[in-house]
């Protein structure tokens, strides 16, 4: 058995982020992705290991992409493939002679998938940017922080990740299923500010319910409330509660052996602050494996906050396989997971050109065209 993906042709221009990311989470699934890097990139680092796990299970050439022969290469990988991916802003794909227009001449059932950080069009769409400048016009970084405090960027999660490359990892796989259908492709343009907004489509829906407060740090989950925080243990390792639920609050009090009766009204905010205070102070008290001691076998909602040195020895993460080491690099295995499709470990990053010749011809690139373009110096292989 094989990944639910298997026998799908994937040609990524290379970039950084979420394009990487798109074509890695498809190469996960069992896609053969073929990453077309700058013909300069190979030299000189070609030959040094590379722990750029977002490349994990590809292969790799370089093509000189500002020569018709080089062009034509990339044009006749086009013909050959399911999906393209590129990253680029708008117009550089155009100019370079690989626009949709162009592929889809050459391939009309091709999912030709674009990645940027404002769209396609728009005021912004030429300009410049980095994912806390997306996750901030897209409403969702202004929520994210303590009372009081600056808006605390969530690393490259929500715009580069999560809003912008699995975004357009779904809308590829979409689109695969119309052309599968019809044979027909079309372009999919996944923008980052529109991903994160949509992360954050609970949240208007709380506002508009008179639910959530636009002052950061003062609602249920965004360390507002006491029951729904990280605390700081006695060895100075922490614990992340998330007692929401009435049951689980009544365990947490439980194991804290909080007084019954004290604070009759949780949801009472103006109790918050105080209710807070003791809750440190209990938990500040004892290490963080006597709380998780306490806390086994109940539901009362309290986890390790894990480091990413400790992550692959946690017993769950150990369980699930969540945690695989390639090539001696600990990292996240493929997700999710399948009852009939089989997703193995991933392979090693592939280095810049690495194999290229052998990847060319497994694309069906006549090995004599290959010899003389790398010749030419229009192809780099490693």
């Amino acid at each position: 058995m094989a990944g639910p993906l298997d026998g799908v042709a994937v040609i990524e221009f290379a970039g950084i982020g979420p394009g990487p990311f798109a074509g890695m989470v498809l190469a996960d699934l069992g896609a053969d992705v073929l990453r077309v890097e700058r013909h300069g990139s190979v030299e000189g680092i070609s030959q040094a290991m590379t722990h750029d796990l977002l490349q994990r299970g590809k292969q790799s050439v370089g093509v000189e992409l500002k020569h018709p022969e080089g062009v034509e290469l990339a044009l006749d990988l086009v013909e050959r493939a399911d999906v393209l991916i590129e990253g680029y802003r708008p117009g550089v794909m155009e100019r370079l002679g690989l626009g949709p227009d162009a592929c889809l001449a050459r391939n009309e059932r091709l999912v030709y998938g674009r990645v940027t950080g404002w769209g396609q069009d728009g005021p912004l769409a030429m300009r410049a940017g980095h994912d806390i400048d997306y996750v901030a016009a897209a409403g969702v970084l202004g929520l994210i922080g303590r009372v009081g405090d600056r808006p605390i960027p969530p690393l490259n999660l929500v715009g580069d990740f999560g809003g912008g490359g699995l975004l357009l990892a779904f809308g590829i796989v979409c689109a695969l299923l119309v052309s599968r259908a019809s044979g027909k492709g079309q372009v999919v343009d996944a923008a980052m500010v529109d991903g994160a907004a949509l992360l954050n489509t609970m949240m208007y829906g709380e506002l508009a319910a008179g639910r959530w407060h636009e002052e950061r740090g003062t609602n249920l989950i965004d360390s507002g409330a006491p029951f729904y925080e990280v605390y700081e243990c006695a060895d100075g390792r922490m614990v992340a509660v998330g007692a929401l639920e009435d049951r689980f609050y009544q365990q947490l009090m439980d194991v804290m052996e909080f007084p019954v009766g004290d604070f009759p009204d949780r949801f009472d905010r103006s109790q918050w602050p105080e209710m807070k205070r003791r809750f440190a102070d209990v938990f500040r008290r004892r290490t963080r494996d006597h709380w998780l001691h306490r806390a086994e076998g109940r539901d009362c909602c309290v986890a390790p906050v894990l480091s990413m040195s400790e992550v692959a020895q946690y017993p769950h993460n150990v369980w699930r396989r969540t945690f695989v080491e390639v090539a001696g690099v600990m990292q996240p295995a493929p997700a999710p997971r399948f009852s009939t499709s089989v997703v193995g470990v991933p392979g090693r990053p592939c280095r810049p050109g690495e194999n290229g010749g052998q990847a060319l011809a497994d694309w069906g690139i006549d090995t004599r065209r290959t010899r003389q373009l790398i010749a030419a110096g229009l192809v780099a292989t490693a």
